[in-house]
């Protein structure tokens, strides 16, 4: 189990790409109904847990790694695709605040076990 200093600085690591987010989607000077829209997204991937613990953790860590909306973001720089910037900034946005407020990649024995901890502290 992570704590400590790691674990503090994990979730400043969070913050910071929140904030990196957000800075980029405000750089794109994209209404705020979008960022608002499309913020929470991503966790429609927990709807995979009605399969079960594993492919849950799965297709939510699919969702939830920076892989994706950095690939993302690279293909909207370089096409110069505003849509896929927007994406990739709210999209790094949401697993920022996420890894901030201490809700990490899962592990596949349940939806409270990640990789920052626990949900909620408490022990099985």
């Amino acid at each position: 189990m992570i704590s400590g200093q790691p674990k503090l600085i994990l979730r400043l690591e969070g913050l910071m790409l929140f904030a990196a987010g957000l800075a980029a989607f405000l750089y794109l000077k994209q209404s705020a109904w979008i960022f608002a829209g499309l913020f929470l997204v991503p966790d429609l991937s927990m709807a995979a847990y009605f399969a079960g613990p594993k492919p849950g953790a799965i297709v939510y860590n699919i969702f939830h790694t920076t892989i994706a909306p950095l690939l993302l973001a690279i293909y909207g720089a370089v096409s110069g695709e505003i849509f896929a910037q927007v994406l990739a900034s709210i999209w790094l946005a949401h697993i920022g605040l996420d890894r901030a407020l201490g809700y990490g990649l899962k592990y596949a024995t349940e939806f409270k076990d990640t990789h920052l901890g626990r949900i909620g502290g408490s022990p099985k």
